[in-house]
């Protein structure tokens, strides 16, 4: 057996309604699984979701506030007044700084723009920067994807006679700011459609009031920041995600040209996943190593060769940025591995040092490591404060369970999946105690394990190219409409190997039963499981479709994400020599070997101290200690084939067997006599009355083209069964011998037998053991019956 890596939720689905539905709408059996799976079974809804257009974008003004804000904005341009675009640094605040800024540059506005650095000044609007901006005669400003927790700004600015407009996405505290206008879909007062905007998705929404038209020349930066941020892809978000992208497969800006050409990547293949792992990361790395500024000049920069300067410099920034994010990865799981009493319900780390600006990558990596809420510090020791990041599991509401927090936590925000936070240091344990118990408290026992919702059971025949194009339209994927999930069950494998550079990866032909049917799956840093999974096994699993295409060849290709096998797996190591220096096996947690020859006993040595190790013998074969292992290793030959069975039919937890089957003897190569040669040997006795084995025997053997065992062998025979007597090697033929057939001399019973052992158990094929032991257990369940 082999246990997923995460609990499988598959869902029930009516497939005689797929069957019919799929006639109707005209598209694949996969796809209209999709489909009905995400709640669509009239083909009005089908229209809908696939064709959508300008519609799905709503009127900005059923945000609260728009109309405020936009007649004071007008004012300020009219009135040629300072303004400032007041920024965050990760990808959605770049993205809403550059949409703002080039928006009013447009309506030719007096306009500047800012965003806090990271380690200076922390995250949101700060009253130094306010008290800067009216220096410079700044009498309005914006905020975008920030300040809907900024209550003390929102004074300061009043005090400074500066009018603050916040637009803003992230969660409103019980307090909101007193600004001029307060433009956030989440506020309980506003009864816009969706709430689910990105920052920069409110940032379009008020270029979509300011300019009085949809502002299609900014759907690259809304779809950029909108994928970025991981907002909900349902409706309007959808729709500005996939004319985003469409966009930018069609026409950059100098910018981002760059940017892409520098990573290596094709606009022309543009996807989600391209901007959420390519443009994504490298604008975020701008603002967490230092300023977000080169990422906001790159997006509103026409000039080509300063966006090439700046994609390089930028490109430069996100390399050090993994290396970073690397090493303190490394560093904080060295803190949870030494959690004394295992995992906390809440993991909480922190040391000083950790650059502050990625320290949200390096808790999304432990969430995915260790499937628990995390939340990541980086101590400032000399002012006694941490700044920290928090990522969070389904089952447990990060930014509601902060919320009860307040007390410790003078400044945060954020979402239920993930926040920002900074308190004082002396304040931590208390932080992990009170997270820990609201864990303990809310979380359900099914939450503690990571999950995956299979969306498509499918079979190998339906996938093909065709039903991949047909899946595609369903894009763009992302939160609120993930990529489609499929299931292969109980597939046979034709191959599976590692691959790479460092055999880090997995490669599988799966085949169905008619070996016509063939697909590749790519399991990526999946290397490690092909010691754990038989190529006999019959293998079910997770993933995604995708379209390979390699030397003009197109083919469908399965991404694996997780596998299971629900049968016993066996494990050949039959004359491997070099067994007792596999990690695979001997790293096995728990395993119990068996052993059935007191000579086999010198190996005990090779075996692991925490294993158990049950001997059976012809006299004691009590199998009760077997009864409850999941690992099994056959360290040597039974005596008899029967003993092997007995042995089988005590196994009730099996997983996994390992059969080694250590032994001296090789009488499966030793032919037996036939009875012409015992014939012929017994007239030879009877003409000599007498014969020295031990003088002459070998010369005999030479004689007749035999080997010396074989003779030494027939006559033990014929002395059980009494047709000579032997003494001191001469052998004398008896005078009247009963007549017996051969098969009633022990020895040759035991040659027969330990022969049939050899042939099924050692020199058989892998199939032929694996089939043979399939028997046995077969019987043994049939027996039971």
């Amino acid at each position: 057996m082999l246990h997923s890596k995460a609990n499988w939720k598959i869902k029930d689905i009516d497939e005689q309604q797929v069957a019919q539905f799929s006639e109707q709408i005209g598209l694949s059996m996969i796809a209209t699984r999709f489909l009905v799976q995400r709640g669509m079974t009239t083909k009005d809804e089908v229209d809908a979701f696939l064709h959508m257009n300008n519609e799905a974008i709503h009127d900005p003004y059923l945000l609260k506030d728009m109309k405020k804000a936009i007649d004071r904005i007008r004012q300020g341009i009219d009135s040629q007044e300072r303004i400032l675009v007041f920024g965050d640094y990760d990808a959605d605040g770049v993205t809403s700084t550059s949409l703002m800024y080039m928006t009013l540059i447009q309506l030719g506005a007096n306009v500047g723009f800012y965003v806090p650095n990271r380690f200076t000044e922390g995250y949101g609007p700060n009253e130094q920067a306010f008290r800067h901006a009216a220096e410079e005669e700044v009498t309005l400003i914006i905020t975008v994807d920030t300040g809907i927790s900024a209550v003390h700004e929102a004074e300061v600015a009043k005090e400074l006679n500066i009018d603050l407009i916040i637009t803003d996405h992230h969660e409103p505290p019980p307090v909101i700011p007193d600004g001029f206008a307060v433009v956030n879909p989440k506020r309980s007062d506003c009864s816009y459609p969706n709430e689910n905007l990105a920052g920069v998705g409110v940032a379009f929404k008020v270029a979509h009031a300011l300019l009085e038209r949809i502002p299609e020349e900014y759907f690259d930066l809304v779809a950029i920041g909108t994928i970025a941020d991981l907002v909900a892809l349902k409706g309007e978000n959808r729709y500005l995600a996939m004319k985003g992208i469409h966009s930018l497969s069609s026409s950059l800006r100098p910018g981002l040209k760059a940017l892409l050409e520098r990573a290596g990547a094709n606009p022309q293949e543009m996807s989600e996943e391209q901007v959420g792992f390519i443009i994504g990361p490298r604008l975020n790395a701008a603002g967490r190593l230092d300023s977000a500024d080169p990422a906001i000049q790159l997006l509103i920069s026409e000039d080509p060769m300063e966006a090439e300067e700046l994609a390089e410099m930028i490109d430069d920034l996100n390399k050090e940025r993994q290396q970073i994010v690397k090493e303190i990865a490394l560093e904080a799981e060295q803190q949870v591995e030494a959690y004394e009493g295992g995992l906390p319900p809440v993991i909480i780390v922190g040391q000083a040092g950790w650059n502050a600006g990625v320290i949200g990558i390096v808790a999304s990596r432990l969430v995915e490591k260790y499937y628990r809420p995390t939340i990541v510090l980086s101590y400032d020791e000399e002012k006694g404060l941490a700044k920290g990041s928090a990522r969070s599991i389904e089952g447990f509401d990060m930014f509601q369970s902060l919320s009860q927090c307040r007390d410790w936590l003078p400044h945060f925000g954020g979402h239920p999946m993930a926040a920002g936070l900074t308190m004082q240091m002396e304040d931590i344990d208390r932080l992990k105690t009170k997270l820990s118990q609201i864990a303990l408290d809310t979380v359900a026992d099914s939450d503690w394990q990571k999950s995956i919702s299979v969306d498509l059971p499918i079979s190998l025949k339906e996938v093909s190219v065709n039903a991949i194009y047909d899946l595609q339209q369903m894009a763009p994927f992302g939160i609120g409409n993930p990529a489609p999930k499929v299931m292969l069950s109980d597939v046979h494998m034709s191959m599976i190997k590692k691959i790479g550079a460092s055999e880090d990866h997995l490669k599988v032909t799966f085949q169905d039963e008619d070996q016509k049917t063939l697909l590749d799956g790519i399991g990526f840093r999946m290397g490690a499981l092909h010691d754990s999974i038989s190529p006999l096994s019959k293998i079910s699993t997770v993933g995604k479709l995708s379209i390979n295409e390699w030397n003009g060849s197109i083919k469908p290709q399965f991404m694996i994400e997780d596998v299971k096998i629900t049968e016993w797996q066996m494990f050949d190591f039959r004359g491997d020599k070099r067994v007792w220096q596999n990690k695979n096996l001997f790293g096995l947690e728990e395993c119990t070997v068996v052993m059935f020859q007191e000579e086999t006993l010198k190996y005990e040595k090779n075996i692991p101290d925490n294993w158990k190790v049950v001997q059976l013998t012809a006299a004691d074969p009590e199998t009760t200690e077997l009864s409850s292992a999941k690992n099994i290793l056959l360290l040597d030959l039974p005596s008899t084939l029967n003993q092997m069975k007995q042995c089988l039919n005590g196994l009730e937890s099996l997983e996994n067997l390992y059969a080694l089957f250590i032994h001296e003897g090789n009488h499966f190569f030793e032919t037996i006599p036939s009875r012409e040669q015992f014939k012929w040997l017994y007239a030879f006795l009877m003409k000599r009355k007498q014969f020295d084995l031990k003088k002459n025997g070998q010369e005999l053997a030479k004689y007749k083209g035999w080997n010396e065992k074989a003779v030494k062998f027939m006559c033990q025979v014929f002395f059980e069964l009494e047709f000579v007597k032997i003494s001191n090697g001469i052998v004398e033929v008896e005078a009247e011998p009963k007549k017996k057939d051969l098969t009633e001399s022990f020895t040759y019973q035991k040659y027969l037998e330990q022969s049939d052992i050899e042939n099924e158990l050692y020199y058989s094929s892998y199939r032929a053991l694996k089939q043979w032991i399939d028997r046995t257990l077969a019987d043994k369940h049939l027996a039971s019956v």
